[in-house]
């Protein structure tokens, strides 16, 4: 049995120096460390030593390209826990929406695991909720919803667009919660300093360059709506196109025939509501479907209007 380092054998023609080029390229990774091959090779019978040129050329390529590869994997493992150790401060979040998780699991979930097993099977809302993005407005904290008791849909400025823009994932979750899930309640939810509404109430009205402008142009009537109000601060005249876009959202649910056959028969209700959480406070109202006039664009009239605070 002989030691042997393969760039010693005789009429070796293999050079290391590009793959010590390419690995050196690697962030923090050893220059020396293909110095290292040597041991790594072991010790080799006899019989290695008879074979030809070529074979054994190819075999210090095989053996070397394996060292290469242990190496590199070795280092790359280094580099992830490096990594891991460097990032530990941005996971620390996932941990708590871990324990989080594990509240509602033991508080919750097992409290009531008949009634999450019967919601496994089936839905049965009786409310759809279309309430704004906004991480500040979330409906089931605020109004205390729970699970099974509302099907929701959220965007930006809490807009429904009339039947005659096409479709979006806003009707299309209405078309599933009114004819599937037959909810009693349509509930579009608006709320204080709303970056949507801020966002009409700015903008050109031949501006639609961006996606938020494209959506938020399906309340441009309640925009001119507002600035009828000249007296008013911007400050003020977006506070009234908050509540504004949510009397023209509720418009806009009775130009869908399928919801305006069903809130004519009294089996589908339209409903606003309006969370100012400077104030903490809610106001809610019904639509009055008999003393509104329905055609598009027009005012609504509506019932049952109750401040919360």
């Amino acid at each position: 049995m002989a030691s042997l380092r393969p760039s010693s054998v005789k009429g070796d023609p293999i050079q290391f120096s590009p793959f010590s080029a390419i690995t050196n390229s690697f962030t923090g990774f050893h220059r020396n460390w293909l110095s290292l091959r040597t041991e790594k090779l072991g010790r080799v019978d006899n019989t290695w030593l008879r074979l030809s040129p070529s074979l054994k050329e190819k075999s210090v390529l095989r053996l070397d390209a394996s060292s290469i590869s242990a190496g590199l994997a070795q280092e790359l493992k280094r580099f992830k826990i490096q990594n891991m150790s460097e990032t530990d401060g941005r996971v620390d979040f996932f941990d708590e929406m871990k324990q989080r998780f594990l509240s509602f699991k033991k508080q919750k979930y097992l409290g009531e695991v008949e009634h999450f097993k019967t919601l496994a099977e089936a839905q049965s809302p009786k409310f759809m909720v279309i309430a704004c993005v906004d991480s500040r407005v979330c409906p089931s904290n605020i109004l205390g919803f729970q699970p099974g008791e509302a099907f929701m849909v959220r965007n930006v400025a809490n807009l429904v667009p009339p039947l005659e823009n096409g479709r979006t994932e806003t009707n299309a979750a209405l078309e599933f919660a009114v004819k599937t899930l037959q909810v009693q309640n349509v509930f579009v939810i608006g709320h204080s300093c709303c970056a949507g509404i801020q966002t009409l109430m700015t903008m050109q009205d031949d501006e639609n360059s961006s996606f938020t402008e494209k959506w938020v142009a399906n309340a441009k009537v309640a925009k001119l709506r507002t600035k009828e109000a000249i007296h008013l601060s911007f400050d003020q005249q977006c506070k009234h196109c908050e509540k504004e876009s949510i009397n023209c959202s509720l418009l806009n649910l009775l130009t869908y025939p399928w919801i305006e056959e069903r809130v004519r028969k009294g089996t589908l209700s339209l409903q606003g509501g309006y969370y100012d959480f400077l104030r903490c406070t809610f106001e809610i109202w019904t639509l009055d479907f008999k003393e509104s006039n329905v055609s598009h664009g027009s005012r609504i009239s509506v019932k049952d209007k109750a401040f919360w605070c």
